[in-house]
């Protein structure tokens, strides 16, 4: 009797040792429910938004593959005295685009002449820069590397340069099967980190997919947006893509803009419609970079758009007259436009 009772205890013990790791089996499914055991995928299309231009059908995005394009964006090596990334332009904390200043800095601390623009969603671009000169994503690092005002360095040099390195060749051959170190190879790691650069998670997007509300003043800022703003910035990209000269000049004689690609008469002074998306962090505005504030901005099209004969039709009348209780409603929606989650996201964090 007494070793049946033994083993009673015995088997007593055991269910409830049972009990307890099954109890902490289900905390932790649970929790792994609530916080994702494994890491989203590095390119993913948000809810809401249209097919990308660049899919990567042949440059699909890995581990290893992100790591090279990661390491070269942020490494000066690309340029000609090895003093300036494409990061030093491109600065997370203010959505890659140039914390500011009105215009980029290149090497030998060189002035460009335009502003560099934040760097998201880009995979979704069907060509870049402000003029338009670059149509694809996996050549357009070619443009600043080659500027004698930014990076002054060619691919040909690059590719000594990267060749001569300790760890490339390593990370070349894992991202791609051969320690070989091409143009080719070097573009597509690239576009796989920045194509990776998605901004979908602001408190805009979250109100738009019903997860939270806004504010009465940003509420009403939207309403103005969706009425006087949103021919041009057309959600959810908060871009049309388009070239447009939205009355900055009368002649713009020192910037064509996209005539400068073209060589037509017809685009003097048209330039990118930017994506407000991550605006309030992205300043100084426009092209040139000539406004500080998003108060300057719409004081601009309130009441300064320059006539000229390439104006954009929509603004021929001279004028999107807003009040001054509109512009501070449109500026309470357009900051909730900035995606924290992003602009902290470590993968990008050099």
């Amino acid at each position: 009797m007494g070793r049946v009772q033994v083993n009673i205890r015995q088997m007593r013990k055991k269910l409830i040792l049972l009990g307890v790791v099954a109890a902490y089996v289900f905390l932790f499914a649970a929790c792994s429910d609530d916080h994702e055991s494994t890491p989203a995928p590095y390119f993913y299309i948000p809810a809401g938004f249209p097919d990308p231009v660049y899919q990567f059908q042949n440059n699909e995005v890995t581990d290893a593959g992100f790591a090279l394009g990661k390491k070269l964006f942020y490494d000066p090596l690309l340029s000609r005295d090895s003093t300036i990334a494409c990061g030093s332009c491109h600065q997370q904390f203010v959505a890659f685009a140039h914390s500011d200043h009105r215009l980029s800095h290149g090497v030998d601390n060189l002035l460009g002449t335009r502003n560099s623009p934040g760097l998201f969603n880009i995979a979704w671009f069907p060509n870049f820069m402000w003029d338009g000169g670059v149509n694809h994503l996996e050549v357009q690092p070619l443009a600043p590397i080659a500027n004698p005002v930014e990076m002054d360095e060619s691919m040909a040099n690059v590719i000594v340069k990267l060749k001569r390195s300790s760890f490339y060749p390593t990370m070349y051959k894992a991202a791609f099967g051969t320690d070989t170190i091409t143009t080719q190879a070097t573009m597509r790691a690239m576009a796989q980190f920045m194509g990776s650069m998605i901004s979908a998670n602001s408190k805009y997007d979250k109100y738009v997919n019903g997860k939270t509300s806004i504010t009465a003043n940003e509420l009403n800022g939207l309403q103005v947006f969706r009425a006087k703003c949103e021919s041009c910035h057309k959600e959810p990209l908060l871009t049309d893509m388009s070239f447009r000269n939205n009355g900055l000049d009368q002649s713009f004689a020192n910037d064509p803009g996209r005539a400068k690609i073209t060589t037509l008469p017809q685009d003097s002074g048209l330039f990118r419609v930017p994506s407000l998306r991550n605006i309030a962090l992205t300043f100084p505005y426009m092209h040139d970079g000539r406004f500080k504030t998003l108060m300057d901005v719409l004081n601009h099209y309130d009441s300064g758009i320059q006539m000229s004969s390439t104006l954009d039709p929509l603004l021929t009348s001279g004028s999107i007259p807003l009040t001054l209780q509109e512009k501070n409603d449109v500026i309470s929606f357009l900051n909730i436009l900035t995606d924290y989650s992003f602009i902290q996201n470590n993968r990008f964090k050099e």
